[in-house]
């Protein structure tokens, strides 16, 4: 079954949406009550569900962001129990390499196991047809890098996460750019979007310097008035300038979302 909600009443409070494609299985339920737990919980939750699809002798893609933690910290204690073995794992920003390596999960880069079984990430928004937005955690090229190289991409995100369409949220949607001229391509962004009530900003760290990306690049946010009316065609746009190393629309990647509610976990699968 497509869905799963850790209490058997109560709704499941999602945006609306189309009817499911064929492709789509149907909703279940499980009767477990998760009516006490805190978000930090339902989260560890979440990711504990992602995480039982993990095997021994898998390369896994290890997602960043604070939900996507849980999952990495639970691969780690697995591993050390001796649950799990012979597994390796692919980062996604140096953040998550850190944390990987300080739990003892062996680690490599898509150079030497070009071949992902089962990648784990969060998201930033996820639409009724499980298309994301990702990298407001500014890991979005190595994130889409790996994630686009695996079998299975598991996605956990709590309810707030849901939109009914992209850019909805208002919310960033980050375009990864070069450094040099940077303020061209925001300036062509801003025109691209021109009918969306779109606002272009350049990311900044605190103390207000540009934000720079792992790959040393900077990053341009995206802000919706109103959700974008055509992600595949936007996303094809802003690849095509010139300058611009990757965006923050995932479209078509996500294998299975697991939803951390106020009342459960869901799970949504394609």
């Amino acid at each position: 079954m497509a869905l799963s909600l850790l209490r058997p009443s109560t709704s499941l409070r999602l945006s609306p949406s189309p009817s499911p494609s064929p492709s789509r299985r149907s909703f279940s339920v499980k009767a477990q009550s998760a009516s006490v737990l805190t978000q930090d919980e339902l989260k560890k939750l979440a990711a504990s569900k992602a995480v039982e699809s993990v095997r021994s002798g898998m390369v896994l893609g290890l997602g960043t962001g604070s939900t996507a933690a849980f999952a990495v910290a639970e691969i780690g204690e697995l591993l050390a129990a001796g649950k799990i073995s012979n597994i390796v794992g692919v980062p996604t920003s140096k953040r998550t390499y850190e944390q990987a390596l300080s739990l003892g999960i062996p680690l490599s880069t898509l150079d030497d196991h070009p071949h992902i079984d089962l990648a784990i990430d969060g998201a930033d928004e996820v639409d009724p047809f499980l298309n994301l937005v990702k990298g407001r955690g500014g890991a979005l090229l190595r994130e889409k890098m790996v994630e686009a190289a695996s079998d299975k991409f598991i996605v956990i995100v709590d309810e707030t996460k849901l939109v009914d369409g992209l850019g909805g949220s208002g919310l960033a949607m980050p375009v990864e750019v070069v450094q040099f001229c940077w303020k061209y391509n925001l300036t062509r962004l801003l025109g691209l979007f021109k009918d969306h009530g779109c606002e272009a900003k350049l990311r900044l760290e605190a103390d207000g310097k540009p934000y720079v990306t792992d790959n040393s690049n900077f990053i341009v946010d995206l802000y919706f008035t109103n959700p974008i009316r055509d992600a595949d065609a936007a996303a094809r746009e802003i690849s095509a300038f010139e300058g611009v190393v990757d965006h923050g629309l995932f479209l078509g990647m996500a294998t299975e979302v697991i939803i951390a509610a106020a009342d459960g976990v869901i799970v949504k699968t394609k």
